[in-house]
């Protein structure tokens, strides 16, 4: 209950701070984004955006006071199967059901330092991309299912944030 609280006030505190057009009901992407980069230390925008479309649930572009604690809920504390559903559901860029190898490559370009020496740095992602699907494409359909997703991380702890930091560390 006092956590829950506390939610409720940080809320309260980040509205009364957001000068957007939401205010009475809560809180738009840009003031969500900076509290995920300022307090979370997030810095890839794919993925912050993403964060902010799996929180809000009823898409109306506004994280309400009830999206916001049950969203941070998992996010801080969530159970492993909810990690991992949340996790997919970020890294499932368009919503189908899927990773696709687009999404992966997508999602590993931004989050992958770029080396100067090197040629095609896409290549290595391109890469990454094939490796991470030999690991975790279990039915061998060309992308990742959930189910896929699921038994891989369950396989591997690590390959929860496979395709980018989409969970706060442990700080």
């Amino acid at each position: 209950k006092s956590e829950v609280e506390c939610l409720i006030k940080l809320f309260n505190t980040l509205v009364a701070e957001s000068s957007s057009r939401f205010a009475a009901v809560g809180f738009d992407r840009n003031m969500f984004r900076d509290t995920l980069h300022s307090t979370f230390g997030m810095m890839d925008d794919v993925l912050m955006d993403r964060v902010f479309r799996t929180f809000d649930r009823d898409n109306d572009s506004c994280i309400s006071v009830v999206e916001w604690v049950e969203g941070l809920s998992v996010f801080l504390r969530g159970t492993l199967e909810e990690r991992i559903k949340y996790c997919f559901e970020v890294y499932d860029l368009n919503g189908d059901g899927y990773i696709s190898r687009e999404e992966m490559f997508q999602m590993l370009k931004n989050s992958l330092l770029k080396q100067p020496s090197e040629e095609d740095p896409d290549e290595g992602i391109k890469d990454l991309v094939d490796i991470a699907l030999k690991k975790m494409d279990y039915d061998h359909d060309g992308k990742l299912s959930l189910t896929d997703f699921e038994k891989a991380v369950r396989d591997e702890n690590l390959l929860l944030e496979a395709f980018g930091p989409c969970l706060p560390d442990i700080k």
